[in-house]
Parts: structure tokens; sequence; C-alpha cells
């Protein structure tokens, strides 16, 4: 019952929020900054570096948008949410978008009143413990006390995975990232369970990383990617063909590289009507011809972003896997532009 009038709340908070600002593009272009909503820190994913500049796999997809749409990467106020107030945030308009690591569900998709715009990294859920409890495999974790962020899909996966293995948990309710990395490092509980990709940027931020062993199961299915308030769909658009830019530019083989060279008119009509030389989808959007352009410019195109802040180079160290191209056997993948 709790939940139910929670979500309620939430939803009619979002209906209140789309009366309240109906062009949100308006909205931003006459702030001059775009309000994005992101983690309170997960390495790789967005987290500030140590000059204070937010960075990261979710960051980008902010940048981009604020490129798209401001002309200007930097045009960016980046708002910390936790589990709990991520959706508030958005739905009272506090943020114009939300890029933290977020599942696409039902109930947040109808029932709270979100647009998700598409899916940036395809997840699931793992569990991460200590080696020296010779654990290996969840199946094993029957009695364990378990830190888990409370407000999220992981919590609910959890209850079900344990439920269904007829297994007992004790678990040790956080809020922050930070905080379930400090009650775990410190044996508050046995295990940390969320996103595979969240226990690997978390693993790769402690001193000793080979200490710990992220488990073989993957519990559920956990498609992450931007969302926005129901009720403008001009928003909506924007938010999700400039993602779309950025997939379709890797594939296509628009780079920071060769951006500029692409832009001056290719053989390939795809390219140019994905960079504005040709058509003008831009304008369909309510955008200049340039807004892919200024998108992929901003930090590269999906591939690169993706090598850049969690790649298998990077500390984060994750193969591409489901999030590869469709050519490459993944499941990323654009609409045509055209």
């Amino acid at each position: 019952m709790k939940q139910s009038v929670f979500l309620g709340t939430l939803a009619a908070a979002a209906v209140a929020g789309s009366f309240a600002s109906a062009t949100t593009l308006e909205d931003v272009q006459a702030a001059g900054t775009l309000n994005c909503g992101v983690s309170t820190g997960v390495n790789g994913f967005s987290a500030p570096d140590a000059n204070g500049v937010w960075q990261g796999f979710d960051v980008a997809v902010c940048r981009a948008v604020a490129a798209a749409v401001l002309g200007d990467p930097m045009a960016v106020n980046f708002v910390p949410t936790t589990g709990q107030t991520r959706f508030t945030a958005l739905a009272s308009g506090e943020i114009d978008l939300l890029a933290r690591n977020t599942t696409w569900t039902f109930s947040r998709d109808v029932d709270l009143g979100f647009t998700f715009v598409g899916v940036n990294y395809y997840d699931g859920q793992g569990f991460m413990v200590p080696r020296e409890l010779g654990v290996s495999s969840a199946t094993e974790l029957d009695g364990a006390t378990v830190c888990i962020q409370t407000g999220t899909t992981t919590e609910l996966n959890l209850a079900d995975y344990f439920r269904v293995n007829n297994m007992s948990y004790e678990p040790v309710p956080i809020e922050t990232n930070a905080e379930a990395q400090q009650q775990y490092l410190a044996g508050a509980c046995d295990v940390y369970t969320t996103d595979a990709s969240g226990l690997a940027a978390t693993r790769a931020s402690f001193e000793t990383p080979g200490d710990h062993v992220i488990l073989p199961e993957i519990i559920s299915k956990e498609p992450l990617g931007p969302l926005v308030r129901q009720g403008d769909d001009q928003w909506a658009d924007i938010n999700r063909w400039v993602l779309n830019a950025l997939i379709a530019a890797e594939e296509l083989g628009v780079t920071s590289a060769n951006l500029e060279q692409m832009a001056a008119g290719t053989d390939n009509p795809e390219i140019n009507r994905l960079l504005g030389t040709e058509g003008d989808l831009g304008a369909m959007l309510g955008l200049s011809s340039e807004f892919a352009r200024n998108a992929i410019a901003a930090g590269g195109n999906y591939g690169e972003i993706f090598a850049a802040t969690i790649g298998e180079a990077t500390p984060i160290g994750l193969a591409r896997g489901l999030n590869a191209q469709w050519t490459q056997g993944g499941l990323i993948y654009a609409p045509p532009f055209r």
C-alpha cells in the first residue's frame, strides 16, 4: 500500500511538472543550462574528477544533449540523486533529464509518468564478495548479510532471487554507492549486490581489487537508459535522437577524429543526413541541422565514449558484450536517420 501511494504521488507530480514546463526545450534554452540528474558517484559512469568536473559514461549523454540543444557540452548543471530522490527530482522539474544508471521498467514508464528515450547500457544484477569467503556461486549465499540500495529494482530482484532459491538473507539498507562501498569494506555485509557494471566500477576503486570476486550469476535484465518526464514529446524526441546519433555514428564510422572531414560531405546519404549536410532533420526537432554533429563532437560516438569511460582499457574494464553494435553480435542499434 505504501508503495502504491508513493508511486501515485510521483505520477501526480510528473503530470504537474509537465504542465508547468510544456516546452522543456524553450526552458533549457532560456536558462542556457541543462539540468541533468546523475548518481551521487559511480566511477566510470558519473562522478566528479579531482577538479570537480563530472566525468563518465552517463555524463557523456548529458553533455551530448547540451551540445545538441545549446551548442555547448559544458553547459550542464549536474544534480546528484540517490535511488530514492531521482524520480522526485525529475517529476518536480528540478532536472530536465535523468541519466543515472536507471532501469527501464513497466511501472516507471507507465505509473510514474516517465519516458525512457532508449537504452545506453544493457546490464544485469550481480553479486560481489570478499575472495576470502571462498564463495564461488550466488547459490552459496544462504544466510548472508547483503548491502542493498533502497528504492531500486536491485532490492526487489534480490528478494525474488532468494525466494526462488529457498534461501534467506539479512538486508543492510544503504542509499548511495559510496555508503555501500564503506559498509562492505568495513565488513557490515558479506555481499554487495547491484548492476554488474556498478560492481565492476566499485571494485576498481578498491585499494586491492583482486581481493574481491564478482560471482558469475546474473539474476536480472537491467536495461539502463536516460529518461524524461511524459507530456513533452518534442523533448523526448530530442533526447532519443541525440542518443541514437551517438550510436549511429559508431555504426557509420563517424568518429571525433574524422567528424569535420565527414561533415564536409560524403558518398553515404545517411551520414550526410546525420551530420546535416543533406536534408534538415534538425528542424523537425526544433534544433539546428548540426545538432547530431555537435552531440558527436562533445565526446565522440557511442563506442568512443564506452572505451574512454568504462571499456576494457580503463580501470572499470568492461567488455562490450551485449553493448556491442548489432553488426558485432550486440544489442546496440539505432533506427535509420531518414
